[in-house]
């Protein structure tokens, strides 16, 4: 198999309700029956009108990014500085919900488009009326969990299978392959990207010569990786907190008592005593005590315990 990779000059400028194919076309007449159609999440969404209005500057413009950020996310996977790794509506895990402020004027964020599924089927058949029957694959640029640098992925596609599937197949020493499943649509989008660019205004590249032997109506979404099978769904400290809010759960919170406030207020005791004068009484005591310093624990608390006849006092010491 060899394979052309194209970048496609002059599409220019893409704004609200700009028809893609249209500009496509224009730019690279040249397309072809079977070619692969790679396109930058960014023109999709600014031709989509997915933009936030932001200030050009100043703490105003950092609090409408924050805004957006915590429309665009399901769930926190991770903070380190100032940067925060989240999942998004879509499921995809990525920097920032994939919120970009590159190539776009100061006054504005693009946001990821809505549905790139969508966006990708929409674009093939615009396409397919104008007689070319092409695959889409709607890129952006992710970082990789234990690996540095930056590579583009497939967020949507359309008219290509997200997965060369090798199981069952015999390699070249008759071993049988069990797991072995490529994730072609990522592959060919990070080989569009070598002759893109990021500051070259090239947001569009043709793959040629792949063979378009596989096809499913799932789209991109068929890469994404649920939660439940995700053995790294958390950064290693949110995991710890996690683990420690999980294990607070393992004993029954204190009769009485508002823990959730306590640990809010962030200072003083909180006394516990004993059901009754039983054993038992007694070995629950102190277990709500140590359930109280590991929620503390998990939210970042020192506290110290004492003792007595008549119960326990927990107090808050400081920060870890």
């Amino acid at each position: 198999m060899t394979l052309e990779i194209r970048p496609v000059h002059g599409i220019g400028d893409v704004t609200a309700g700009d028809d893609l194919a249209e500009l496509i076309t224009k730019a690279a007449p040249w397309l072809t029956d079977g070619d692969v159609l790679v396109v930058t999440s960014k023109i999709v969404s600014k031709a989509e009108g997915r933009l936030v209005e932001v200030p050009a500057d100043g703490p105003e413009r950092e609090e409408a990014r924050q805004r957006a950020l915590a429309d665009e996310t399901a769930r926190v996977v991770a903070r380190r500085g100032p940067t925060t790794i989240v999942q998004t509506h879509h499921g995809f895990v990525m920097a920032a919900a994939g919120i970009d402020a590159s190539n776009v004027d100061k006054t504005h964020l693009v946001l990821l488009p809505a549905d790139p599924d969508a966006s990708a089927r929409a674009l093939r058949d615009s396409l397919r009326g104008r007689g070319l029957d092409v695959a889409v694959i709607i890129s952006d640029t992710m970082g990789r969990a234990w690996r540095n640098g930056l590579t583009d992925v497939a967020l949507g596609a359309a008219g290509i299978g997200a997965l060369r599937d090798h199981r069952g197949e015999i390699d070249p020493y008759g071993n049988e392959l069990t797991l072995t499943q490529m994730a072609v649509i990522d592959e060919l989008a990070a080989a569009a990207e070598l002759v893109k660019g990021k500051s070259d205004r090239v947001p569009v590249a043709v793959v040629r010569g792949y063979p378009r032997t596989t096809h499913s109506d799932l789209g991109a979404r068929e890469l994404v990786r649920d939660t439940a099978s995700d053995m790294f769904s958390l950064g290693t400290a949110e995991a710890h907190e996690q683990g420690l809010r999980d294990a607070a759960r393992l004993s029954p919170e204190p009769a009485g008592t508002d823990v959730a406030r306590f640990v809010a207020a962030r200072s003083g005791a909180l006394r516990l005593t004993p059901a009754g004068p039983a054993p038992a009484d007694l070995l629950r005591l102190g277990a709500e005590a140590q359930g109280v310093r590991v929620s503390l624990a998990a939210a970042g608390l020192r506290s110290s315990v004492e003792f007595d006849d008549e119960g326990v006092t927990v107090t808050i010491e400081g920060d870890l």
